[in-house]
This record gives C-alpha cells, structure tokens and sequence, in this order.
C-alpha cells in the first residue's frame, strides 16, 4: 500500500500489524499532517462480522479523549488509488479505515529491544498504560477485575 492513496490520505510508510488490520503512516493532504491510517486487509473483507468488528473498534476509540491514547480523527472506507489516481484492486471493494492521531517517537517493542529498562522507566511506562486503561474502562470499552 505504500504509494497509495486512501481518499486524502497518501500512505508513506508501515509501522505496525495486528489482528484487525494494518497500521501506515500517511500525510493527510487536505490538512498537511501526518496521521497514522489502520485499514483493514483485504482477507479480512470476506467477514461481515470482521468489517462491522472493524468499525465498531474505531467507534469505541473515538469515544477516548486521553493523553495516552491516539485520538480517532475519521472512519471510512474507499478503494485505494496508485500516484496515478488509478483504483488499485477495486474489485476487492472498498477498504474501511481508521484514521488515528499519528504520535513521532519510540515505540514499547523499540524500548524493550534495547534491553533491561530502569525500574523508574519501567514504572513510568507501566503507569500510562494503566491510566490509559483506566479511561477506556470508564467508557466501558474494556473491563477487568481484580482477583
């Protein structure tokens, strides 16, 4: 995909992949910033329940408003353009995706690839995520108990 347009969105470079799809960074055209663009792949379009899975997902995410979670700037789907503007695999249908607020710096697997963290590091890490955690909880988005 990199190379390709999503609507506005000029796909650069991949950063990550995962259960429910792939994670690129782009430039959004239309507001000159670079945003991080999860679209789910084409194998997973054979599922209606993974394309609804898919946009339930990114519904839930919107609903956070935290320091340590992305923010959710848009939701669509649309068949990817090359350079040229020509479709590229139309036949597969539109490509839902996610736009996400795109966040520069060193990724967890980054971190830990570089060895033994201090404990206040650690602690400091362990401490977002929780408080990240803490606020998708509230909203009922995940739920945990203790014990």
């Amino acid at each position: 995909m990199i190379g390709y347009s999503l609507a506005h969105y000029e796909i650069t470079s991949e950063l990550g992949r995962g259960g429910m799809g792939i994670v690129y960074r782009a430039t959004d055209t239309k507001l000159n910033r670079e945003v991080a663009l999860k679209i789910l792949p084409a194998a997973a379009l054979a599922s209606e329940e993974d394309r609804a899975r898919f946009f339930r997902e990114a519904q839930s995410a919107a609903q956070l408003h935290h320091p340590n979670i992305a923010t959710v700037f848009e939701i669509d789907e649309t068949i990817p353009v090359d350079a040229d503007g020509n479709e590229v695999a139309a036949s597969d249908g539109p490509r839902p995706y996610i736009v996400m607020e795109f966040i520069e710096g060193e990724t967890l697997q980054e971190l830990i690839k570089k060895g033994p963290m201090k404990l206040a590091d650690a602690v400091n890490v362990a401490a977002q995520v929780t408080e990240a955690l803490k606020a998708a909880h509230a909203k009922e988005i995940v739920r945990w108990r203790v014990g």
